[in-house]
């Protein structure tokens, strides 16, 4: 195929449900207002990751072509980034924030993709691991876009949903370890699983 869209999809699951910049701003958010005042923010995240996805797979995939030294290393560097990234959610424990003074809006969820650096690891991943050479790019964009769109439409709500109640559960409770730790070591699966045999191979 050229997209390895199961494997993607197991890729893009935990990526996108295992804690992170998006998923802790979605639960604090959660946990201060409530999920129905809630809801124009986790569009606004939801829609933000498009504003990535489509140029940066344009770009890269042309990246392939012209230099592709140049896009394993993108490959690697985002996998580093990503195992860096789940030692810190190992370490991460939850807790409820303080009520703020307003809701924030949907133009206010719709930058915090952009700003992540996690979303832009995930979607490099997704790209260099998973789309075989070859591919075209509407093609491939568009199946990546749509993974992780159903991906976001069913976790980033969840988080939002339950964060406040995965706080009260498990912050300060020897269970919170535990819970971070399964976590950060199915992030860490995930990345190993594109780079030796999950994804697309050229």
């Amino acid at each position: 195929m050229p997209v390895a869209t199961t494997s993607f999809l197991i890729f893009a699951a935990s990526q996108v449900g295992t804690p992170g910049p998006a998923n802790m701003v979605l639960l604090g958010t959660g946990a201060r207002y409530g999920f129905r005042a809630a809801l124009p923010f986790v569009a606004g995240v939801i829609l933000g990751k498009q504003l990535i996805i489509w140029p940066l797979g344009f770009g890269l995939l042309q990246l392939a072509e012209q230099a592709p030294t140049a896009f394993a290393v993108l490959k690697y560097a985002s996998a580093a980034y990503i195992c860096w990234l789940a030692w810190k959610i190992a370490n991460l424990r939850l807790s409820n924030q303080g009520a703020g003074e307003s809701v924030p809006g949907f133009w206010a969820g719709l930058v915090v993709h952009p700003l992540n650096p996690k979303a832009w690891a995930m979607i490099i991943a997704g790209f260099t691991g998973f789309v075989a050479a070859g591919t075209s790019v509407l093609s491939a964009t568009l199946t990546i876009a749509l993974v992780l769109l159903t991906c976001q439409l069913v976790l980033h709500p969840i988080w939002t949903f339950a964060g406040d109640r995965i706080a009260r559960v498990v912050a300060g409770r020897p269970a919170e370890k535990y819970l971070m730790w399964t976590l950060a070591g199915l992030t860490v699966a995930s990345v190993l699983f594109v780079l030796f045999g999950g994804g697309t191979h050229q």
